[in-house]
């Protein structure tokens, strides 16, 4: 019997090695290591908030692998749905150190064991053990595999009567091409409830430009929430019959953009698993997306609860 989680969630993650000082990364010889990946960014954050969440996918036997199930149970992460495999190996990425912009990530993740996730490994009593599933579309971009178990996990979440919240994730290199993930992806969002796009990924996904149009083009799929993310001027929400803009959070100094989306979603999920209004969720994604980018790692600067409320107040 599975204990009851607040969150499931399923995807990669990778061992990341990111650069100490600024520079091309063939010229840099310093890293630190840490846990990366969306899902796992995700996991990490609303784990420190005190939720129950659990994260499903298959690691190589190999050194990388043993890292990330000891980085996961250290965050008290559920890694009873995590398969070992001899076969493949695990996932991993170099990031570089920028004083501005975003920095340049390299993946070394092709025919990675976590890409070779099926649908034979679908735990449905792991899955409606939880009240709540979150998902990015980087699963659905690594296999024809990932992709099927991505609509499985959907559409059982669904029939439950559970909520999915979406990120989109764009990962433009992990796809065929420019239309096949536009169109994967907005068939895969027309499943959840809450749809998290960025600005410039509600743009590519649309063809469209203004945020309320974007918000409109979802809505009109049939999804009841879009949350679209503004960067440093905070997110605009939009349902059937409420819309507004709520304000980002002032950043000392930008550190490390990557993962300040993963961040936004924390705030978002465990708002409206603590009842919160769809604007205190946008509001306290706002909060943690900015404790994020303050931050070298992925999940540095994802907060307890009460490093949130300090935050936040």
């Amino acid at each position: 019997m599975n204990k009851p989680l607040d969150v499931v969630t399923f995807g990669e993650p990778m061992t990341m090695f990111y650069a100490n000082e600024p520079g091309l990364l063939h010229e840099t010889f310093s890293f630190s290591k840490a846990l990366a990946g969306a899902e796992t960014n995700v996991s990490t954050g609303l784990s420190r908030l005190g939720l129950d969440v659990g994260l499903v996918t298959k690691l190589g036997k190999d050194n990388f692998g043993e890292f990330i199930i000891e980085a996961l149970k250290k965050e008290q992460i559920d890694t009873q749905s995590v398969v070992f495999t001899e076969e493949y190996s695990t996932g991993m990425l170099v990031k570089s150190k920028v004083l501005t912009g975003d920095p340049v990530v390299e993946y070394f993740r092709k025919n990675s064991a976590a890409s070779k996730l099926n649908i034979s490994d679908f735990n449905e009593d792991y899955f409606s053990s939880a009240r709540h599933m979150h998902m990015t579309s980087i699963s659905a971009a690594l296999s024809k595999d990932c992709h099927e178990f991505s609509i499985h996990a959907m559409k059982f979440m669904k029939r439950l009567g559970k909520t999915i919240s979406f990120d989109p994730n764009l990962r433009p290199k992990l796809w065929y091409d420019t239309p096949t993930m536009v169109n994967t992806i907005n068939d895969l969002a027309s499943n959840c409830d809450w749809f998290l796009p960025g600005i410039n990924e509600g743009k590519t996904l649309t063809g469209l430009e203004k945020p309320e149009d974007i918000a409109s083009f979802y809505l009109d799929r049939g999804i009841p929430l879009v949350i679209i993310k503004l960067g440093a001027e905070g997110a605009y929400y939009k349902t059937a019959d409420q819309e507004g803009y709520v304000n980002g959070f002032p950043v000392a100094e930008v550190v490390d953009t990557v993962g300040a989306g993963d961040g936004f979603a924390v705030g978002v999920v465990s708002a409206f698993l603590d009842g919160l209004s769809v604007e205190e969720a946008t509001r306290r994604g706002n909060a943690i997306g900015a404790l994020a980018v303050m931050s070298p790692g992925d999940s540095d600067g994802l907060p307890t609860r009460e490093g949130l409320e300090a935050f936040m107040a």
